[in-house]
């Protein structure tokens, strides 16, 4: 499960690329401890790497299955991180919120977000089919 605040941006981002690079039987999640609406730049960044995005949902940590839930990722930067509802091993990545960017500058700041995950998620994968 990945989580922020609003799980409007990276959560989202993450769950969707987790979901493209993971086996066939991972389930992703993301949510967030207020959510609020997944923002359209996530649609445009994923859609630039052929990853799917449809079912992506702004969610709070109600409506995930915590009782399978085996890691679970923060990626607050500058906010307050949710504290999880859940006792299982938790990472903390760090990443600027791209949905507070200024205007000319939030797409590459989506792209920068997309890009970190993409990085960081294959080894996570790797870590935990091993």
């Amino acid at each position: 499960m990945f989580a922020c605040v609003a799980n409007s941006a990276r959560s989202q981002l993450a769950e969707a690329i987790a979901r493209h690079l993971g086996p066939h039987d991972l389930e992703a999640w993301s949510a967030g401890s207020r959510p609020s609406n997944v923002r359209p730049e996530v649609r445009v960044v994923l859609d630039e790497l052929g990853i799917d995005h449809r079912g992506l949902l702004s969610k709070g940590f109600y409506a995930v299955p915590l009782e399978d839930i085996d890691v679970a990722v923060t990626l607050c930067l500058d906010e307050v991180c949710p504290v999880l509802p859940v006792s299982v091993r938790q990472l903390h990545w760090p990443l600027p919120d791209p949905a507070s960017a200024p205007d000319d500058e939030r797409i590459e700041a989506f792209r920068a977000a997309r890009d970190e995950l993409l990085r960081r998620i294959p080894l996570l994968l790797a870590e935990l089919s091993a």
